[in-house]
């Protein structure tokens, strides 16, 4: 069964990794676009500015859980580091119990925020569901819950240990 689920968290790994990326990626020609549009002819369009905010809630949310499995994300662990080996462990348990009550967060109150604004329409796009634009923040959030449930149950990725251990020696 780990091993399933370890695939499974590799599979969805590699997905949120695509997903971000091709949002950079998009953000990174759109606002040049922009620019264009703007000061070389004179006549700015209105969807580039819109289509950029949207994308990067998408790199924001999906990013950050593949950031997180990755052990890339943002920590403070200078105090901890100095804790005996036993306290160390109970203080990494609190962290991750921490990112795992954060991700349920985005999950509850991002399916609210989707759910209130679902018949909402954009004015650049009035096509498109305010609520859809919203909708990387829960699916973010559950990423996030699974990569948290996969590190207190079956540990670090074995990707990340090596890195670690290659950083102590």
């Amino acid at each position: 069964m780990a091993t399933y689920y370890r695939k499974a968290m590799d599979a969805l790994y590699r997905l949120c990794v695509i997903v971000a990326g091709t949002a950079l990626v998009l953000i990174s020609a759109i606002i040049p676009w922009a620019v264009f549009t703007r000061y070389v002819l004179n006549s700015a369009a209105s969807w580039p500015e819109r289509t950029a905010v949207l994308l990067t809630i998408v790199l924001t949310f999906i990013g950050t859980a593949a950031c997180y499995r990755a052990g890339l994300h943002m920590n403070v662990s200078f105090f901890a580091a100095m804790l005996p080996p036993r306290q160390r462990r109970w203080t990494d348990l609190l962290a991750e119990v921490l990112v795992g009550a954060m991700a349920v967060f985005m999950v509850v109150y991002g399916a609210r925020l989707v759910d209130a604004t679902w018949h909402n329409s954009i004015d650049e796009f009035p096509e498109l569901s305010v609520g859809l634009t919203y909708l990387p923040i829960p699916l973010g959030g559950a990423a996030l819950l699974l990569f948290v449930i996969e590190r207190i149950f079956l540990g670090l990725p074995e990707h990340e240990i090596a890195e670690r251990n290659a950083a102590l020696h």
